[in-house]
């Protein structure tokens, strides 16, 4: 078994801290504009799916807005594919002629990105692709484009993993000793077993032990299939029932990975986009159950956000304005506080204050029961700052009600119309 207790130990308060952050999927897939896995979908060719690397110009490129988009939407670090599975590079690669500065864009796209989020304030984070489709020493399996191109399958015995593993560990010695301090190293993905690749292809062992001498203290994901290694879990396109801990139930680190609508990569003619509330809410429910959301733009061709995207982003921008204060610094809530119907917790462990985000508003009343709701000194709401009253129902209301989960209740009154904010949030101070 490979012993991780031999490395140093990443950096993870930062993340739990930031809760937040961008995901951004950006290449040649950008220009058919229809998935990020167009090459597997369409079964394309390496020659056919050239004239979209012939053709790449973002001249509209602005890494600068980006950032400034990222920081407004209260997102305390992203994530940038420098290589997704077509095997295309945005930054400067010596070890191949298939990147950014070989296209008619003539330039490195990774360093501007990376200096503009930075200065935003924006910790960095690098995904790199595992697989490659393109590499002529990467072996065609289950998920290449040519897996049922019979003449391709039989050039596997004249291809070879362990030049293509060489070739992995040169580029991410690129990526982690060219860009500063990079913060998270996101690889994408394992899928063992027949016809699949895992740790031996990919040499995990040996990459994993290069990360941690250039960044001893990045943070690496769960995507290796190299057990204890991962810093982080990554449950994909899905939001988990609860946290995750372990043995001794002690709270996980793990980050939910979204998408705003059914494609990583820009899809023109994609239309499922998720309503802005319940995106809201999914960032909501992941910091409720200890967890980060890292949420996708891909943008064009052409280098910008789309409107559906930039629309999403201004929704949370204008709630987190106001609401950060829920989500930054927070985590789940003590267990103490039993969360009242409608509602999610998060709590601020160093502020010592409880934050409850209605999700469906009530009427007049939000009963808080147990104990612990007795200690609480003041409330307030966050888009405003305005009291919230600890008055429960009137003496004529009680008379009339046998219920003694409401008569020993603690209760707030709320306004009977609904704040004009997403969802409202009341802030409780515990001292």
């Amino acid at each position: 078994m490979f012993d991780v207790s031999k490395f140093p130990k990443a950096e993870t308060e930062w993340f739990t801290e930031s809760r937040f952050g961008l995901f951004i999927h950006w290449g040649l897939y950008s220009m058919p504009a229809r998935h990020e896995w167009i090459r597997n979908k369409e079964k394309i060719s390496t020659a056919d799916y050239q004239k979209y690397f012939d053709r790449f110009d973002p001249d509209l490129y602005d890494p600068v807005l980006w950032a400034k988009k990222a920081k407004a939407a209260g997102m305390k670090y992203f994530v940038i594919t420098t290589k997704h599975h077509e095997g295309f590079c945005l930054w400067d690669s010596k070890y191949t002629d298939y990147k950014a500065p070989k296209t008619p864009a003539g330039r490195d796209l990774l360093k501007p990105m990376v200096d503009a989020f930075r200065n935003e304030g924006i910790k960095v984070g690098f995904y790199y692709s595992l697989i490659d489709w393109h590499h002529k020493d990467f072996t065609v399996d289950k998920h290449h484009p040519m897996r049922e191109n019979e003449a391709e399958r039989a050039k596997n015995k004249e291809r070879n993993m362990k030049v293509y593993a060489e070739y992995m560990r040169n580029q991410v010695t690129e990526l982690l000793t060219q860009f500063g301090k990079i913060d998270i190293l996101w690889f994408d993905f394992s899928y063992p077993g027949e016809d699949g690749k895992g740790h031996m292809d990919w040499e995990s062992e040996e990459l994993y032990a290069l990360i941690r001498k250039l960044q001893p203290g990045i943070m690496i994901d769960n995507r290796l299939d190299l057990e204890g290694t991962g810093d982080f879990i990554t449950p994909e396109q899905f939001q988990p029932k609860e946290g995750y801990k372990d043995k001794n139930g002690k709270p996980l680190v793990w980050e939910a990975c979204q998408t705003f609508s059914g494609s990583w990569g820009y899809f023109r003619d994609e239309y499922s986009w998720r309503d802005k509330t319940e995106l809201i809410t999914t960032l909501i429910d992941c910091v409720s159950k200890d967890g980060n959301l890292l949420i996708n733009v891909g943008p064009t061709s052409r280098g910008e956000f789309d409107a559906r995207a930039l629309e999403r982003l201004d929704a949370y921008a204008k709630w987190m304005h106001h609401h950060s204060r829920s989500i930054h610094g927070c985590a789940s809530a003590p267990a103490e506080f039993a969360c009242p119907q409608g509602c999610k917790l998060t709590y601020n462990p160093v502020k010592r204050r409880l934050y409850l985000h209605i999700l469906s508003w009530p009427y007049k009343h939000i009963y808080l029961e147990g104990e612990a709701y007795k200690k609480l000194k003041y409330a307030q709401f966050l888009h405003d700052g305005s009291e919230v009253e600890f008055k429960g129902l009137e003496p004529w209301q009680m008379h009339f009600s046998d219920n003694r989960a409401v008569v020993d209740s603690s209760v707030i009154t709320i306004p009977q119309v609904r704040p004009d904010v997403l969802i409202p949030v009341v802030e409780f101070f515990l001292d």
